[in-house]
């Protein structure tokens, strides 16, 4: 299939022209090529850097609950996925081209009963952390998710999973196997021992502090905040009578969160888009999560950035340049205005999807 694009391009809305050819983009005219599309916007696929493939509302799916999740995130255009932790091997998707591509963490790392049930590998020694890093991080694509912390019962609320001391080990065992290491954080205690540690991201981040965000501007420690998934937390709350003091820390975060994440971003803390997807929030949101960034502070340009172009350079991975796959989404009516919910040609690996 020979095609070819014609449009304004993001983010400085210049005029582009592609052709498309095996699955692959050129910036050089290819004969007899049909015009797909011709005025509008073109933008790389969308990016989800926070999703679950094969994790449901009950816990791990079936291989082929996972390939609906993921053809949904393609149907939007969420056409890059970051897997933030699955229980279920997806690696068989990358022989797909109907799929999107998926960048994978691998497991989730805590410590016994301190995740949900099912879906962590459960370290009873801690100081073993370091080898099941290296471990993850060698059956993943770059990166390896640890859980920072979570509710302890002995205590009552959210505590941190691992000492100091170990997570430097860790976090310089999955550099030196060429991989980044992100967390799930809801509180403020677990995050400057990370931070410090030179974790790379930082999940939902509900409790950072003006400390923390310059730590994190020091450290160079990107942040995904999941906005779309921090609704849930006065539910969570509310099931959580039992701990007092855990339920009121979530609800206290929750009203906190928009003007946190707001501070982060004015600080300079890369943000990016994320919806956690899987568990409690359905797949296929991204286009909300973009909403919800502009709802603390972020401009249209880079709310849709942060799912798009920037995201991709951050997870290095190519946006629409000369030779990438030819993986691109095509709007009549400027996405940053009417949204990324209907794009009018959806192109994965050259592929027409919609």
């Amino acid at each position: 299939m020979r095609l070819h694009l014609r449009g304004r391009g993001l983010p400085d809305g210049e005029e582009v022209q592609w052709w498309v050819h095996d699955g692959v983009l050129s910036a050089e005219p290819i004969s007899n090529a049909d015009t797909a599309f011709d005025g509008g916007w073109i933008l790389p696929g969308l990016v989800d850097a926070h999703c679950h493939v094969g994790l449901g509302p009950g816990g791990p799916t079936s291989v082929e609950e996972a390939v609906e999740q993921a053809e949904t995130e393609r149907d939007v255009g969420a056409l890059l996925l970051r897997d933030a932790g699955s229980p279920v091997d997806t690696r068989s998707f990358d022989d797909r081209d109907d799929l999107p591509r998926i960048i994978r963490a691998g497991r989730h790392l805590a410590r016994p009963k301190r995740y949900m049930p099912g879906l962590p590998i459960d370290i009873e020694d801690e100081s073993q952390l370091p080898v099941y890093v290296a471990e993850q991080a060698r059956f993943g694509d770059g990166w390896v998710k640890l859980v920072g912390d979570w509710i302890d019962r002995g205590v009552g609320d959210l505590a941190p999973l691992w000492s100091d001391e170990v997570l430097v080990e860790a976090i310089a065992a999955a550099h030196a196997e060429g991989a980044r290491v992100t967390a799930h954080v809801f509180g403020e205690d677990a995050l400057p021992g990370l931070i410090k540690a030179g974790i790379d991201c930082i999940e939902h981040g509900t409790g950072i502090t003006e400390d923390t965000i310059d730590l994190m501007l020091e450290h160079g420690t990107a942040l995904v905040p999941t906005l779309i998934n921090i609704e849930n937390f006065p539910g969570i709350a509310d099931k959580a009578a039992k701990y007092p003091t855990y339920a009121k820390h979530m609800r206290d975060l929750y009203a906190s969160c928009h003007r946190r994440v707001a501070a982060a971003h004015e600080a300079g803390v890369p943000v990016f888009a994320g919806t956690d997807a899987g568990g409690m929030v359905a797949h296929g949101r991204i286009g909300d999560e973009i909403t919800a960034l502009r709802r603390v502070g972020m401009t249209p340009t880079e709310a849709l950035g942060a799912a798009c172009w920037d995201a991709r350079a951050w997870l290095r991975r190519p946006a629409l340049t000369h030779g990438a796959s030819a993986d691109l989404l095509c709007f009549r009516s400027d996405p940053r205005e009417v949204g990324v919910a209907n794009p009018d040609l959806v192109l994965l690996r050259g592929r027409v999807w919609g």
